[in-house]
């Protein structure tokens, strides 16, 4: 089966930009599917193709998926179920209509094999049964946790200023952290190869670390002292909505709930669920992951600091 055409949605957000990055690289045909017209001007492909993609309409995601071969996404963390699980069938459904060859989705999260009574999570596993009952090939890329939220904006204060890692992780709670590009190249290894269609492939990366391991990285690649502080959830979510919001009050079904929830089951669990084995990824898609060290010393840590330490 020859796949060169490509409709990424979500392309202008900082999980599709190194898809699209990785697929250019590889000779494929890339479009993206945007809800704006400019919704690519400021990203580094402002000249990418463009095609409206609305993922609430079936008959929007038929048009934009018309005349590709495969898609491959990432979609909004959504904490209503249903809602969910409706931009699922309406992208399952435009998918079937174009008659795609393929589709690789990115579920952006750790995904159980049953529900958890978390919402997000929940509606993950509605979404990729959508997509499968499809019958197109699928293949379900599933992040543990990203090292890129070791450098938002949430968190690369408080490192650079104050030398803190503050994280919702217990001591004890082991990760594969995997990059944002390492998520990508497994997106585009699933378009190349049929070896992991109809699969649900776990991505993580080469270290399972606890919270003072990773801080035991940052200092040695940054050059200075840090260190780990292990957040309640809940407190976590409330310093996240009063960054973004101003209040530290945290609605239900916010992201900052969501998070506080899928973060409070984590280390909850007598075993880590974010622990990843990824010799799988590798023999199966032949990744070459990125190591932690190696992700810290690629970012510039002051950018875009002034005025924030």
């Amino acid at each position: 089966m020859t796949i060169e055409k490509i409709c990424i949605l979500g392309a202008p957000a900082d999980q599709g930009q190194p898809l699209v990055a990785q697929l250019l690289e590889q000779g494929f045909s890339v479009t993206a599917g945007v809800r704006r017209d400019d919704a690519m001007a400021n990203t580094p492909f402002p000249d990418l193709p463009t095609v409206a993609a609305d993922i609430t309409d079936a008959d929007a995601m038929a048009h934009a998926f018309a005349g590709q071969d495969a898609a491959a996404f990432h979609l909004p963390f959504e904490f209503d179920r249903e809602r969910a699980a409706s931009f699922g069938r309406a992208v399952a459904d435009g998918a079937k209509r174009a008659g795609l060859k393929k589709i690789v989705f990115n579920t952006a999260c750790f995904v159980a094999d049953h529900d958890l009574n978390l919402s997000a999570h929940d509606g993950r596993r509605d979404i990729e049964r959508a997509l499968e009952e499809t019958g197109i090939p699928c293949v379900f890329i599933e992040p543990t946790v990203f090292m890129d939220n070791q450098y938002r904006i949430w968190t690369r204060p408080l490192i650079m200023r104050d030398g803190v890692f503050a994280y919702p992780a217990k001591p004890d709670l082991k990760i594969n952290w995997v990059c944002l590009e390492d998520v990508a190249q497994a997106m585009v290894r699933a378009l190349q190869t049929d070896a992991a269609d109809g699969m649900h492939v776990p991505i993580g990366g080469p270290d399972a670390m606890v919270g003072d391991e990773v801080a035991a990285n940052l200092a040695e690649a940054l050059g200075r002292p840090v260190r780990f502080k292990s957040l309640a959830p809940e407190e976590f979510a409330a310093g996240m909505s009063e960054l973004v919001t101003g209040s530290r009050e945290v609605q239900p079904l916010s992201i900052y709930d969501g998070m506080a929830k899928f973060y409070a089951f984590y280390n909850s669990q007598p075993t880590s669920p974010l622990l990843v084995d990824p010799k799988n990824a590798q023999e199966l898609l032949g990744m070459k992951p990125t190591s932690h060290l190696d992700w810290i010393k690629s970012k510039d840590w002051m950018e875009g600091l002034e005025g924030l330490i």
